[in-house]
């Protein structure tokens, strides 16, 4: 006779075997919020944040990045501002100046930083105008991302497509009026 049980009958289910059930997948974010601090049913608790605060050690991590990015770009003009753009020989001919004739949306920026550098706003926006205008936009997130750095906070700037296409608009109308006999004054 034979002690096997029978194919149909039902066994026990062994608890130590079984998985939690599937919730579909676990939304992913950041920075957890307060009401966060309960998983759901099922899942295991999200890993512990530091939040609010953070010792000496994690402000200086979280301030080397803007810091870092200001050292590079204020050696950069530093020697924009000791090697003048306006000699000819110390920087490379725009390419697309070089081969075609059209002056390009950065053309006149050395120029420009040169300007700025020495505090003649006026000779940097006529050198190019667009940059002038780049030089306070990057002070103003710069500013921005080394609040946040050093409250804890990421850095977010969420632009909506429409945005992206307004200053790509922006960009190719000023370089073509530029390029035209009446932008001569938009022209380095």
């Amino acid at each position: 006779m034979d002690a096997s049980p029978a194919p149909s009958a039902a066994q026990p289910p062994d608890p130590e075997s079984e998985s939690p059930p599937d919730h579909g997948p676990t939304p992913l974010t950041v920075c957890p919020t307060p009401d966060m601090a309960t998983p759901p049913a099922g899942r295991p608790p999200a890993p512990e944040h530091r939040t609010g605060r953070a010792g000496p050690t994690g402000r200086v991590r979280r301030l080397a990045t803007p810091v870092g990015i200001l050292a590079a770009v204020a050696g950069a003009f530093a020697y924009v501002g000791t090697v003048d753009p306006n000699e000819p020989g110390h920087y490379p001919v725009c390419p697309l100046l070089q081969l075609t004739g059209v002056l390009c949306p950065g053309c006149g920026g050395l120029r420009s930083a040169h300007a700025f550098i020495h505090g003649d706003l006026g000779a940097a926006l006529e050198a190019n105008a667009i940059a002038t205008v780049g030089y306070f936009l990057f002070a103003a997130v710069w500013v921005l991302w080394l609040v946040r750095a050093w409250r804890g906070q990421p850095l977010r700037i969420g632009l909506a497509p429409v945005w992206w296409w307004g200053v790509g608009a922006v960009l190719l109308i000023f370089t073509v009026v530029r390029n035209l006999p009446f932008g001569s004054a938009l022209a380095p």
